[in-house]
Formats: structure tokens, C-alpha cells, sequence
């Protein structure tokens, strides 16, 4: 499986020109996903200080303020103003939207993007999405349960929306990595499956989407295995992520929208198809 590269726009402390910006120059410069997050208000950082994460769990939890915009609205602007580079959320939060309803919303970004829409969905975990916008917390595994009961339905509905979407059946990307519930989710039903942490963590989650992959019966080589990475540190540590698996890479980032890390990605990259 070849390597991709792709960036993910952060879309909180930046205004939507700037984003629009970054989205055009991401297409333009041959990354081959673009991606931005589906949540209600920032994650870290301040208007002042938009790349600081040392923000105390309870300060994300509860108090965390700042420009912020929703994401699948942006994600069909994206769409609309780029003209080659895929697009998805990463990850829509199962929670936040009727599963058939996020179906349509889909096939009609699909439309849009003229084909170059990826789902990515997950079960959810900012709490101060849910407390702000009414939605029932419960808990992580109500959260997976309910994510279990909607992928079949999403499924479902995508094959009978008329039209269909542009790629049909259309990849569907899966963010988690509880062993238990979600690998076996991926396995069941996603062509990407994305995560985060070290190289050794990663090749064991994927020791663990294999299994499961033996257990449902689906060849594990129909799934691109994708990390999301925003520390400089971890491009030190690309061989490794390749090495335990790792196919697809991408880089996220908020304002000022520096492209400087996410070029090293498409460097080493091409550094591994020349020494081949």
C-alpha cells in the first residue's frame, strides 16, 4: 500500500479565510487527504497563544474558550474550493448528528468533492461539547454501544440515498483504539482506521485490528492504517511508524498554519521511493 500524506486544519483561534487558505494551499501542494475535526469549541490554546497544549484536563473540560467553527460546514467548503485532494472529518462524532441524516450529509459532500470524500466517524469524548450543545454524555462504553448500532445503519442508508454517493461504497475511516469494542468495529467495517502514540503502541493496536480482522474474516490488508501526529517530535520516529504499519500520515495543525512539518513528511517520503 502506497504512503499518504495528509493535514488536518484545526478550525479554532483562525478565521475562516485563513483556513480557506491553508485548505487551497494543502491541494495545491500535492498532500493527498485534508481533514479537519468535528467539536464545538477549541481544544487548546488561547487567541493569543493558538499552539500552546499545556491546558489542564479541567480547563478543556469545562472553560476552554476561543474563535471556533463547525466542522462539516467547513468541510463542504473545503471541498467546494479545492480541486484534487481528498477530504474527511477527523473524526465526526457519532453523537452529535441522526446516523441517517449524517449519511446524506456525506454522500452530498461526496457530491461536492466530485468523489473525494472519505467518513471518518468515532464514538465521541469532549465532554464540553456534549454539556454546551445538550447532548447526553453517558459514558465511554454507552458511547461505543451507540457507535456500534449506527455504523450497520450508516451503512445502510448510504446504499439506498438517491443519488449515490460519486465512490460508492464510500471509504469510511474509524478513530479509536479500544480493543475490546472499536478494533473489532474497524474490522468489521472500516477501510481506514486512525490513531495516535508512540511506534510501539501503534504496532500493538495493530497486532490487536489483525485478530480481529481473523476473527470477522476480512483480509487486514483492505484497511489503511493512519496516524495523526502535531508533535515535531514524532517526525523523528517516521521509519519506525512505517515499520509497525503505518501507511497513511497526518499532520495537524492550527493557526498560523506553518506547512513546515507536514513538508518533512512528503520529504521523507520521497527520500523512501528514491532509496528503493
Amino acid at each position: 500500500m502506497a504512503i499518504r500524506i495528509g493535514v488536518q486544519i484545526h478550525p479554532q483561534h483562525s478565521s475562516y479565510d485563513d483556513m480557506a487558505k491553508a485548505a487551497q494551499t494543502a491541494d495545491e501542494q500535492g498532500f493527498d487527504t485534508l481533514w479537519t475535526w468535528d467539536h464545538f469549541y477549541p481544544l487548546y490554546g488561547t487567541e493569543d497563544a493558538p499552539l500552546s497544549r499545556e491546558i489542564p484536563q479541567e480547563t478543556r473540560k469545562h472553560h476552554l474558550h476561543g474563535a471556533h467553527f463547525e466542522g462539516w460546514t467547513l468541510l463542504t467548503a473545503f471541498a467546494a474550493i479545492t480541486k484534487r485532494i481528498e477530504v474527511g472529518m477527523l473524526v465526526t462524532c457519532n453523537s452529535y448528528r441522526n446516523v441517517n441524516l449524517l449519511a446524506d450529509m456525506a454522500r452530498t459532500l461526496d457530491h461536492v468533492a466530485h468523489g473525494r470524500a472519505i467518513l471518518g466517524i468515532g464514538s465521541g469524548w469532549f465532554e464540553k461539547d456534549y454539556a454546551e450543545y445538550g447532548f447526553e454524555f453517558g459514558t465511554a462504553g454507552s458511547r461505543l454501544k451507540n457507535l456500534a448500532h449506527a455504523l450497520p445503519v450508516l451503512a445502510k442508508r448510504l446504499n439506498k440515498l438517491h443519488p449515490e454517493p460519486v465512490r460508492h461504497p464510500m471509504p469510511i475511516m474509524i478513530g479509536g483504539g479500544g480493543e475490546k469494542v472499536t478494533l473489532k468495529l474497524v474490522a468489521q467495517y472500516a477501510s481506514i482506521w486512525n490513531y495516535f502514540g508512540t511506534p510501539e503502541a501503534i504496532a500493538h493496536k495493530i497486532s490487536v485490528l489483525d485478530h480481529w480482522c481473523k476473527e470477522v474474516g476480512r483480509n487486514p490488508a483492505e484497511i489503511e492504517r493512519s496516524i495523526l501526529i502535531s508533535e515535531p517530535e514524532a517526525l523523528d520516529n517516521l521509519d519506525a511508524y512505517y515499520d509497525a504499519g503505518i501507511r497513511h500520515f497526518i499532520w495537524g495543525f492550527g493557526k498560523p498554519f506553518d506547512f513546515t512539518p507536514a513538508k518533512r513528511l512528503m520529504a521523507w517520503r520521497e527520500a523512501r521511493a528514491a532509496h528503493r
